[in-house]
């Protein structure tokens, strides 16, 4: 018998508010062509006036809860993965889990890993299931990263918008210990902080205390995101001796149709077998798994009992993957 993190529900909210590469252009020096050919993205969602990262990971959390038939009650600990968090403390997560009805159930806090927030979220609920201090676990990616951007510059601002996805994990203690169990079969987390000057937000409590924008080296993030989730990807195939041919889907990180198109020809993964959302929400960050992932399992692509492979690279640089069967 082998205790797996079952995901047994996913969901995901998206601001009413969407910016086009044609809304862009009126503000910077830009264009649909100039963005799309680069990035692949078309239209990003933007938070509304006052509407914060809590109340997006609370509009998907509560999806989630409803699509699983559960309520906040049932939920013993949230993982809420953001950049953008509605205050330096309290954790936002802590804000969620009242608005959930939890109470005073289990416990909440956030992750920082930009990016990589949902996988590395995933990764410590996944542990805290299998030592068998929680039974069912709210993880959430949420970002308000339009909040982050200078909107004078066209290199950063065309990327990134807003929303949140969220998954319920349940211990399933019904695992035989083989690539056929339900649930999440492994995860793998890297971290190499020798390089967070190429992605990072000039700003901070203890530095400038202030909030600041995101700087972005492009060219040197693509070239490191294609290797080191090429890498991460065969580092749990082989973990899990499988071939790539037994993916179902791989669900990447959505920062850029380029990088995704690159890393899945270096899997030698078909367009097929990968779920692209790029273009119509962005670069969400922490969130931008959880909704392609939401999407893909609404429009029935992503059924039960299917292997899927998720894989991110965010600033730290920090890099990871899990692989979940369904």
């Amino acid at each position: 018998m082998t205790r797996r993190s079952k995901l047994i529900s996913c969901a995901s909210y998206l601001p009413e508010k969407i910016l086009t590469n044609n809304d862009l252009a009126k503000i910077v020096d830009t264009s649909d062509e100039w963005i799309a050919q680069r990035t692949g993205i078309k239209s990003r969602h933007m938070a509304a006036e006052g509407e914060k990262t809590s109340d997006m990971a609370t509009k998907a959390a509560l999806r989630a809860l409803e699509k699983a038939g559960l309520k906040g009650t049932d939920i013993d600990a949230i993982f809420l993965a953001t950049t953008t968090p509605d205050q330096v403390f309290p954790a936002t997560a802590v804000t969620v889990q009242d608005k959930i009805g939890m109470g005073d159930k289990g416990f909440a806090f956030d992750l920082q890993a930009v990016c990589s927030g949902f996988v590395f979220a995933l990764a410590t609920a996944d542990n805290f299931i299998k030592a068998g201090q929680v039974k069912r676990a709210l993880v959430i990616g949420a970002e308000h990263f339009t909040s982050l951007l200078d909107w004078n510059d066209r290199t950063t601002c065309v990327l990134f918008g807003d929303g949140a996805g969220a998954v319920i994990l349940e211990a399933d203690d019904s695992g035989k210990g083989t690539k056929e169990d339900r649930g999440i079969l492994s995860t793998h987390l890297h971290s190499e902080g020798a390089h967070r000057d190429l992605l990072y937000v000039n700003g901070g409590p203890s530095s400038t205390k202030s909030g600041g924008h995101v700087v972005m080296n492009g060219r040197e993030v693509f070239r490191h995101a294609v290797k080191r989730m090429s890498e991460v990807v065969e580092e749990t195939l082989k973990e899990n001796n499988i071939d790539s041919s037994e993916i179902k889907y791989l669900v990447p990180h959505q920062a850029n149709s380029r990088i995704i198109e690159s890393t899945a020809q270096k899997l030698n993964l078909s367009s097929e077998k990968v779920v692209l959302t790029v273009d119509h929400h962005g670069n969400t960050s922490a969130a931008s798994i959880p909704l392609a992932l939401a999407e893909a399992v609404e429009d029935g692509r992503i059924a039960e009992g299917d292997l899927i492979l998720m894989e991110a690279l965010g600033g730290g640089l920090t890099w990871g993957a899990a692989l979940v069967r369904m």
